[in-house]
């Protein structure tokens, strides 16, 4: 859907992953070799349009998701969240969408 809204020149500035979509930042999950790097797609999606792509704080710790300050923070021995996502909370969803003209929900 991303890519067809980009290639119908429409403009995309961030996309909010919550729920159990925030399994998509995990570092330590390896996709079969026959199945789509999920990951790594909306990684090189991100990265040619200048996408941020935002995890949820609250569903991203419950999954045990976390970044170097969550890791930190919370005395873990690492972190597995990409550097390629942010996390955080539902504001920066909140401040996207009184930007945009639109958005769309998935679930």
């Amino acid at each position: 859907m991303c890519e067809a809204l980009l290639t119908a020149g429409h403009t995309l500035t961030q996309v909010f992953f919550y729920a159990d979509a925030v399994a998509i930042a995990n570092t330590l999950t390896i996709p079969h070799q026959n199945e789509v790097n999920w990951q790594q797609a909306w990684l090189t999606l991100a990265h040619q349009h200048e996408l941020d792509l935002i995890v949820c704080v609250a569903a991203a710790l419950r999954r045990g998701i976390v970044n170097e300050q969550e890791a930190h923070n919370n005395q873990l021995p690492y972190a597995n969240c990409h550097s390629g996502f942010t996390i955080s909370g539902l504001g920066e969803w909140v401040t996207a969408t009184v930007m945009a003209d639109r958005h769309l929900v998935f679930k």
